[in-house]
C-alpha cells in the first residue's frame, strides 16, 4: 500500500492473525526506523472488553506488537487516557492490555497521569499530552462504533484520548467537531488500524455489539472515517469533522480516487450472541448462511433506517446469505448472493449507506 489515498480491508474471526497478514502487506517497518519510539493508542473509552463493542480487542494490538518485534522494532509503548468518569488504569486491566504489558514487556502510558502543555493551531489552542509529542510513529487503533453525539467514532475521534480531562470537557463545549479536527493537525497518525470485529451499533460506550469481523488499514485518518462513515450508513455529512479536518489539510475525504482494497472475504464462523436491540431488526430479515461483515452492514442499515423514523414503513423482507445465490425470490435481496433477485442491493458485502439508500427507494 503505497500512498496515504490506501485502504486496505482483511475480514476474518482472529484478529490477532489478521493483523498479522494486513501488516504483511502493508510493511510499516519500510518507515519506522530502529531507534524510533512507536506508540500504540487503542481505544479503551470505557473499563469493558472489547466484546461490549466499546473497546480495542487487545488481540489486534498483540498482533501488532508482534508483528513490529518480529521486524526487530522493540521501543514500543501503549498509551490512552480514558474518558471522564472512568480510570485508564481500570480499563488497562479489564480490557486485557496488564496482560498485554507483561507478555511482551511494553509499557503501558497513562495519559490521565501525564502533563500537558497548550499549542495553537490556527488560532484555537488545545492542550495535549506531553507523552505523545514524544512519540516518533503513531499507530492508532480505534473501534469503528456509533457515537450518540457525532454519529460515528473511528480514527480521527480517537486522538482525543491523547489530551488531558479538562481538555476534553472543553472539546464538548465547543460541540466537539471543530476541535477534533483541529486536534489531528496537531497530532499526525502515522498508520491507522480500524477495529471493525463487533462496533457498537449507536454508542460509544458499548452494550450493541455488531459483528462485522473486519479490520481496515490506512494512513489518511480523513479518508479512512469518510470510508468508515458510508460502512456504518451515514454520508459524510452526517459526520461534520470529517469535512471540518479535510477542509484544514488534515486528509482528503475523495473515496472516489482513493486505492481501496479487499484482501480477503469473511469466511469467520464464530458467531457473537446478539443484544435485544440488534435481536428487534430480526424480524425484518431472511437469512441463510450469511457472512458476519455482510449481516453487519444490514444492521447498520436498519438502524439508520429506525433513526430517520422509516423502518416500520418497510414492508418486504431481506434476503440475505450465500444459501441464496442463483435463487429468485419475492422480497428485497441484500448483497452480491442475491443477484438473481428482481430487485437487490450490489455489495460483497455492500456498505451500509448503499443498503439505506436502496431501502429508501422501496419504502
Amino acid at each position: 500500500m503505497k500512498g496515504k489515498n490506501g485502504i486496505r480491508i482483511i475480514y476474518g474471526d482472529n484478529p490477532r492473525q489478521m493483523i498479522k497478514e494486513l501488516l504483511e502487506v502493508i510493511k510499516p517497518e519500510a518507515e519506522i526506523d530502529k531507534n524510533m519510539l512507536v506508540g500504540i493508542k487503542p481505544n479503551l473509552v470505557v473499563a469493558k472488553p472489547s466484546s461490549s463493542g466499546a473497546t480495542t480487542s487487545p488481540e489486534i494490538v498483540e498482533g501488532i506488537i508482534e508483528y513490529l518485534k518480529t521486524k526487530g522494532h522493540d521501543n514500543i509503548v501503549i498509551m490512552e487516557g480514558s474518558w471522564v468518569g472512568d480510570r485508564t488504569s481500570k480499563a488497562f486491566k479489564v480490557c486485557g492490555y496488564e496482560d498485554l504489558s507483561k507478555k511482551y514487556n511494553v509499557p503501558l502510558i497513562d495519559l490521565q497521569n501525564d502533563g500537558y502543555k497548550a499549542y495553537e493551531i490556527d488560532g484555537i489552542k488545545i492542550n495535549l499530552c506531553d507523552y505523545i509529542t514524544k512519540v516518533d510513529y503513531l499507530i492508532n487503533v480505534p473501534v469503528l462504533k456509533g457515537h450518540c453525539q457525532t454519529n460515528i467514532t473511528c480514527a480521527l475521534k480517537n486522538i482525543k484520548g491523547c489530551i488531558p480531562d479538562f481538555e476534553k470537557r472543553k472539546f464538548h463545549t465547543m460541540g466537539l467537531h471543530k476541535p477534533i479536527a483541529y486536534l489531528n493537525k496537531l497530532i499526525k497518525q502515522d498508520l491507522i488500524i480500524v477495529d471493525s470485529m463487533n462496533g457498537d451499533l449507536n454508542f460509544e460506550e458499548g452494550g450493541n455489539p455488531v459483528q462485522m469481523n473486519r479490520i481496515i488499514a490506512g494512513k489518511d485518518p480523513v479518508l479512512i472515517d469518510a470510508y468508515a462513515a458510508q460502512l456504518m450508513g451515514f454520508s459524510i455529512e452526517d459526520v461534520q469533522y470529517i469535512a471540518m479536518a479535510e477542509s484544514i489539510g488534515v486528509g482528503t475525504a475523495d473515496l472516489e480516487n482513493a486505492d481501496i482494497a479487499e484482501l480477503n472475504k469473511d469466511s469467520g464462523t464464530k458467531k457473537i450472541k446478539p443484544s435485544k436491540k440488534v435481536q428487534q431488526f430480526s424480524k425484518y430479515i431472511i437469512e441463510d448462511s450469511a457472512c458476519s461483515a455482510c449481516c453487519g452492514s444490514l444492521i447498520y442499515a436498519l438502524e439508520r433506517l429506525y433513526e430517520k423514523g422509516l423502518l416500520n414503513k418497510l414492508n418486504e423482507k431481506l434476503y440475505i446469505g450465500q444459501n441464496f445465490k442463483n435463487k429468485k425470490c419475492d422480497g428485497l435481496g441484500i448483497g452480491t448472493c442475491t443477484s438473481e433477485f428482481e430487485k437487490y442491493v450490489k455489495g460483497c458485502p455492500p456498505k451500509a449507506k448503499d443498503i439505506v439508500e436502496f431501502l429508501e427507494g422501496h419504502i
